[in-house]
């Protein structure tokens, strides 16, 4: 059977800001034989676009490397600016196991795209998650803190020389964490509020690092075209922390603070699992199985 690896990088880019660079990438996306680009998500706002790819690893690997170079020859991070925290034209690159693929031939993979990257482009790059090299830096957050200005300095410190690279960044395109992780929901919740602090203080509460649930990152930013402020979250194991508990926390918090939400938006694609997990939730489902009594869940588990 083929094997197959998602693929999700995020570049410090957006159609709404530069259509020119964007397209350009998304053409690169579609020209490797093997691979296919499934979708594209993009952000004025933040800044960023986010693509998800599917393939065989050896394709793969070739777009990866070939996107990451489309992206140092075009986007210029001196003169970027965005919602979103980031440190390289190519701001991170995921691998994630999808079909006869373990954990560690991701991790091979993603040894070879940072060292080719290095060795072609000249621009360094940090492992992370399941890649890392120590245990900090599995977190991309610690990773990216700092950003594109702060990083030249931090590459300095002894803890934080590049896994590939010297301690210096690219000066036009920075850094770059790539890494193979399992797969995380890019999850965004928007407030009936400009006020930024808000989005802040509930994104504090409901991270895993200050205390909040385990398998939530978040932070706060404000949609500047919309004039509204989100709570912009990673939720890594949708299993262990779902949906719906970021939803009702961020729901409950707000209320606190005399705001309500507007709406909410998934980045990218993201597990059915997670999806049938909230629709068990709200419709108060009992005795629920989603592998009998969901139709397309049935019709695969009859064919195969």
């Amino acid at each position: 059977m083929a094997k197959l690896v998602e693929c999700i990088p995020n570049f410090s880019v957006s159609r709404e800001r530069d259509e020119a660079v964007f397209q350009g990438l998304v053409d690169v996306a579609n020209s490797v034989p093997g691979c296919t680009l499934f979708d594209v998500q993009t952000d004025g706002s933040h800044n960023r676009c986010v693509f998800t790819m599917i393939g065989s690893p050896e394709a793969i690997e070739e777009v990866a490397f070939r996107l990451t170079r489309q992206a140092v020859e075009t986007i210029d991070m001196t003169k970027h600016e965005g919602q979103h925290p980031r440190m390289g034209a190519v701001d991170v690159i995921p691998f994630v196991p999808q079909k006869d693929v373990s954990m560690e031939e991701c991790v091979e993979l993603s040894r070879r795209v940072a060292k080719r990257v290095w060795e072609e482009l000249q621009l360094p790059s940090f492992l992370y998650e399941d890649s890392a090299t120590r245990p900090e830096r599995r977190n991309l957050a610690a990773c990216r803190k700092g950003q594109f200005e702060g990083m030249p300095e931090k590459l300095l410190e002894p803890d934080w020389a590049p896994d590939f690279g010297e301690r210096k960044i690219h000066p036009t395109a920075g850094i770059v964490a790539i890494g193979a992780r399992m797969p995380l929901i890019a999850f965004n919740i928007n407030l009936s509020t400009s006020d930024l602090e808000i989005a802040k203080a509930i994104a504090k509460a409901i991270r895993g690092s200050s205390g909040g649930f385990k398998y939530c990152k978040a932070i706060g930013i404000m949609l500047e075209d919309r004039n509204i402020a989100q709570v912009s979250m990673n939720m890594v194991n949708y299993e262990g922390t779902p949906l719906y508990y970021a939803y009702e926390m961020v729901r409950a918090l707000a209320e606190r603070y005399g705001v309500h939400i507007i709406g909410s938006e998934l980045v990218g694609l993201t597990p059915a699992k997670a999806l049938v997990d909230c629709a068990e939730y709200y419709l108060k489902l009992e005795n629920f199985d989603c592998r009998k009594q969901v139709m397309e869940y049935h019709l695969i588990d009859m064919n195969n």
